[in-house]
């Protein structure tokens, strides 16, 4: 599995830029959560771990040449 990296940015597959701030955990499942704020919005997200790091479905969108939901951008 890739290693989501604090501080680093990375692209949604449909375009958005972010930047990870923390990796969190959820209180009651102890799941970690990736915690990102939108670049260009004042607005802090959260998604689980492993949504964050997964891959597009490609099924669903056949046109989408990014192969990870997120991907790391310079």
């Amino acid at each position: 599995m890739r290693e989501i990296k604090i501080g680093h940015k990375y692209r949604h597959f449909k375009g958005m830029e972010v930047i990870v701030e923390i990796i969190a955990k959820d209180s009651e499942t102890l799941e970690p959560l990736v915690v990102y704020k939108h670049i260009g919005k004042d607005e802090y997200w959260v998604r689980p771990y492993d949504m964050f790091n997964s891959e597009v479905d490609h099924e669903k969108y056949p046109d989408v040449e990014q192969k990870y939901r997120f991907e790391e951008i310079d």
